[in-house]
């Protein structure tokens, strides 16, 4: 049996695609305006049955208008215009998808190499890795209403997304969208984040990133829309993998020049502050993406935790911190502070703030020599008797 009629079914279901499959069929022939399932899609792609929508048969004497063959996985596309065109979108879904950007260019040629791997077992794994990362997110509260975004480099210019006006708590699998490295849709029924660009620029800017994860979490979103950041040398967990944290300077989400805020950043740091914003953190996975927002959260809250208590932050004595730098450079993970002879520790804090923004390192060659410091102490000297002896003469 090489085909099998299911024209008058108005739904197609995976028991469906597994009963053709088990006749032996070769092609499945559903109506123009059935819905296939995504279950049934996949088993569809398994099975390697082409879908075909519309008419059982050709009209007599005109073999050319019998219905093309279209379909998940199949890599054939109804003719433009058609009806079996206007009711199957770029996902191979019968029945045109909501919101579905893909739909609206769809079937204007056979499936592209993109639309394969987007629909590729290496994608379904990643896919599926996305949706689990967003639903950790939402469930910290890391992310509320359709707020933040996620993506995975699949290929050098391939990288999978979730889309734009999407809850992470609601992602499936057949959310996700394919884009290039500019930006432009390759294939998915949604609308892809408008916020890519700056993922792009990350993965532009550092090879070694493959996964990049933006979300809202409360503790560090009160240090980006303060202007401040976390000081260091206080938690082992956190200086290792997270270390000093980057602020980026606030631009209009979703604009070119959003996206190449964190470009000064991104190289020795993991993990960047976005101004009035939250934070974008990248890594070698999606989930190692997500657990450095975890740890920079966390380590926030714990921050203003302790300065509750109104007693100063002990920090990790400066040989300590030392060690815990080896083991982040062993670790391959970034660090400004790699190559560098400076105080590995902010210096403490001021009397009723959270914390300092970090002061600048310069390597070794660039320090003062003796005769310099011995300038600057005798300057600050001065000024500070000349203070005193002022404050006496009042």
């Amino acid at each position: 049996m090489s085909d099998t009629e299911l024209t008058g079914k108005a739904v197609i279901s995976m028991r469906d695609v597994e009963a053709a499959a088990r006749a032996g069929a070769r092609e499945l022939r559903v109506a123009a305006k059935a819905i296939v399932t995504p279950a049934a899609r996949d088993a569809l792609r398994k099975a390697g049955i082409l879908l075909q929508t519309g008419a059982a048969t050709a009209p007599a004497g005109n073999a050319a208008a019998a219905p093309a063959p279209s379909g998940y996985g199949s890599g054939v596309k109804p003719a433009a215009g058609s009806p079996a065109a206007e009711a199957q979108g770029s996902c191979g879904r019968s029945g045109r998808c909501e919101g579905c950007t893909g739909c609206a260019r769809a079937n204007q040629a056979p499936a592209s190499d993109p639309e394969r791997l987007f629909h590729s077992p290496e994608a379904e794994v990643f896919k599926a890795e996305i949706v689990a990362v967003g639903r950790k997110l939402w469930q910290r509260a890391y992310v509320d209403g359709n707020g933040g975004n996620i993506s995975y480099r699949l290929g050098p210019n391939a990288v999978l997304c979730t889309p734009t006006l999407v809850s992470k708590a609601d992602l499936t699998p057949e959310d996700l969208c394919l884009v290039d490295m500019d930006g432009k849709q390759l294939a998915g029924c949604r609308p892809r984040t408008s916020e890519i660009l700056m993922h792009l620029e990350i993965y532009k800017a550092v090879p070694a990133a493959k996964a990049v994860v933006h979300c809202h979490p409360p503790h560090a979103t009160a240090y980006a829309i303060t202007g401040r950041v976390p000081p260091t040398c206080v938690i082992p967990e956190s200086e290792v993998f997270i270390g000093r944290v980057a602020l980026a300077p606030y631009q209009t989400p979703g604009t070119q020049a959003f996206a190449e805020a964190v470009l000064p950043y991104v190289k020795d740091h993991n993990t960047i502050l976005l101004a009035n914003h939250g934070i974008a953190c990248w890594a070698d996975t999606v989930t190692h993406a997500e657990w450095y927002a975890e740890v920079v959260d966390t380590y926030c809250h714990t921050l203003m935790l302790a300065a509750q208590l109104g007693a100063p932050l002990t920090h990790i004595p400066p040989e300590k911190t030392a060690d815990l730098l080896a083991i982040k450079k062993r670790l391959g993970l970034p660090d400004a502070r790699h190559g560098l002879q400076c105080q590995l520790c902010d210096l403490p804090e001021l009397s009723g703030t959270i914390a300092l923004a970090p002061h600048a390192c310069a390597p070794a060659a660039g320090s003062p020599g003796p005769q310099e410091l011995d300038a600057i102490v005798r300057a600050v000297t001065d000024a500070v008797v000349s203070a005193l002896a002022g404050a006496g003469k009042a």
